[in-house]
């Protein structure tokens, strides 16, 4: 019998995670919050110990599991963003951001500041939309 995924919707509330979260990055993640529940058009749940995710989809294939449509976590050092990994914009809007880095799925930003909030907004739009569209974020 195969493991249970550690990433799925938990009962544990986003209000207290990130109220714990580094008080540097708790205004930025109470912003970014917002931002990607308006997306999404869906509250926050919290997706393991650490990920605050919005609404889900099924990535299909030979083990599929639950994954939230859009996500991010409040880390120590940087602000992480969960956002499908090859939307055909997705270079293109990454070179617009603003100082942070990426890797797969994940956007790494320091400080909100240091990007662009429309380009947050029109990663999180053009990643949802082709997510729904039936492709997969991973």
């Amino acid at each position: 019998m195969a493991a249970e995924p550690k990433t799925r919707p938990t009962d544990a509330s986003v209000d207290d995670f990130l109220a714990a979260s580094p008080e540097a990055r708790r205004a930025d993640a109470q912003a970014v919050r917002a931002l990607l529940a308006e997306v999404a058009g869906a509250p926050a749940v919290m997706w393991g110990p650490s990920i605050v995710g919005f609404g889900s989809y099924s990535t299909g294939g030979a083990k599929p599991m639950d994954w939230p449509l859009l996500g991010f976590s409040p880390r120590k050092t940087e602000l992480v963003l969960y956002f499908a990994s090859d939307f055909p914009e997705r270079e293109a809007l990454l070179a617009k951001l603003g100082k942070h880095r990426s890797a797969v799925s994940c956007v790494y930003i320091k400080r909100l500041a240091d990007v662009d909030l429309e380009v947050v907004r029109a990663l999180a739009e053009a990643s949802a939309a082709w997510t729904r569209s039936g492709h997969t974020a991973c």
